[in-house]
């Protein structure tokens, strides 16, 4: 079994900007490109999971939404990263129906465990909401870290992964 690090996307790897699938309209957060550099040099896979109910109201395509992770993975790229899989959730309750997937539901950190063949008890997920943290504890990580871009993602990550997963890490 593989450790992982779970990252909400919006708020968290880029800043939260409202409905985001324009390329134009994407920056990172600090130390959000370096974090994930990061968890590519210990060993840690790099798993986003995002809710992305725009597509249920029609202000997107899933098409777009996959253009706008293309464009994610050639910027992590030009450090020598990546990330390892996306999963999001199309869906939002008034507009699509229940789902198993939209956090704080665990179904997408469940499915990314289930086909990555990720432990989720030595497994992280940082987001900043309620709802991701409960989609962790739900999904049976070993945590669920609350962050807030205020502070340098990779700063963050390294203090958490050494503390929750006991990894000093590589710079």
């Amino acid at each position: 079994m593989r450790r992982a690090i779970f990252f909400d996307r919006d708020g968290v790897l880029n800043e939260e900007v409202g409905y985001l699938w324009q390329v134009e309209k994407f920056i990172w957060v600090d130390g959000a490109r370096a974090a994930i550099k990061f968890c590519n040099d210990n060993n840690l896979l790099t798993v986003v999971v995002t809710n992305q109910s725009g597509i249920a109201r029609g202000m997107y395509t899933a098409h777009e939404v996959d253009n706008l992770h293309a464009f994610m993975q050639r910027s992590l790229a030009e450090i020598g990263a990546h990330i390892d899989a996306f999963y999001y959730c199309p869906h939002h309750p008034e507009f699509s129906g229940e789902c198993d997937c939209r956090k704080p539901k665990p179904g997408m950190i469940l499915k990314a465990c289930a086909e990555l063949g990720i432990d989720p008890a030595q497994s992280i997920l940082f987001g900043d909401s309620k709802r991701d943290i409960d989609a962790a504890q739900a999904a049976g990580l070993r945590a669920g870290i609350f962050f807030t871009s205020e502070n340098n993602l990779c700063d963050v990550v390294k203090l958490s992964v050494k503390k929750f997963l006991h990894v000093d890490g590589k710079e």
